[in-house]
């Protein structure tokens, strides 16, 4: 139950749960199913589109806190969790950046990310004793995923981050619900009802999966991660991203494949390899 000196302004309008706008499913061709669900997911993006000045106020907060030392953290049950998980697990691999920069807890816990954990989205004291293993503090984000924007994990942890002073927002695909009212920074993206009736993990998912791509890529080139369109922090942490490494050391120095692969090789990583050529040069 929400806490009682809770208030919204008006009644959650809960479009994600409503019956879906095709009917007898079981009844038609594989065929029929693609296209119609392309039809469906077609109209996700142009719901994101509506919500950008709420992404870009969430956005800024982030780059402003995180140039302060602070930390993006992602809170979420189901498939809003593991979504954030994988967003926050895909941050050091392409930018380079400390594991504990951008962080996704889910309800439930790691077991969570494979099984789900019954009832696990129901508690809403654990968020927050999830987010103070981390040692969270008022230089930190916190962003609450939840398709319905219902979820009672979010809601908890939201709540006591605000109260903590610590900046707050979330991703919802509800209008008028209770965490887009606690969120600082709400991110709203309607899309309406699924293909099959609730399953979340569709639309809505995918509308959730298109933010989380935008705020953690534009926080990323905000905070010096990206080089013109270049990933150059990214870890090398195999064959093809060895010889992506150097064919961007080739096309930032003019060097041939031989020096890249000596640059890259002795500094492993991209951005020093380009600045020690460089350094070289002036020499």
């Amino acid at each position: 139950m929400l806490p009682s000196d809770t208030i919204f302004s008006e009644p959650m309008i809960n479009t994600t749960e409503k019956d879906s706008n095709y009917q007898d499913l079981d009844k038609m061709s594989v065929l029929e199913l693609l296209n119609n669900i392309n039809k469906e997911d077609k109209t996700v993006p142009l719901a994101v589109e509506k919500s950008i000045p709420q992404i870009e106020a969430l956005v800024k907060v982030a780059v402003d806190r995180m140039k302060k030392g602070g930390r993006l953290f992602y809170i979420g049950a189901g498939t809003s969790g593991r979504l954030g998980i994988l967003d926050a697990s895909e941050c050091p691999p392409t930018y380079g950046v400390p594991f504990d920069w951008v962080i996704g807890l889910i309800a439930g816990g790691d077991i969570a990310i494979r099984k789900a954990v019954e009832f696990a989205e129901d508690d809403m004291e654990q968020a927050w004793i999830d987010l103070e293993e981390y040692a969270i503090n008022s230089n930190d984000v916190v962003i609450g995923i939840a398709a319905s924007g219902g979820t009672p994990y979010v809601i908890g942890g939201l709540e006591k981050a605000n109260e903590k002073g610590i900046a707050t927002g979330c991703i919802v695909c509800n209008g008028n619900s209770p965490i887009a009212e606690i969120a600082q920074y709400p991110v709203e993206v309607i899309v309406g009802p699924e293909f099959v009736t609730g399953s979340t993990r569709m639309k809505a998912g995918t509308a959730q999966k298109l933010v989380l791509n935008m705020i953690s890529t534009s926080v990323m080139i905000q905070l010096g991660r990206v080089k013109g369109n270049k990933m150059v922090d990214m870890q090398l942490s195999n064959h093809k991203l060895v010889a992506r490494g150097v064919r961007m050391v080739m096309a930032e120095t003019g060097a041939g494949e031989e020096i890249a692969t000596m640059l890259l090789e002795e500094f492993g990583n991209v951005r020093k390899a380009i600045e020690a050529f460089k350094m070289k040069q002036q020499l």
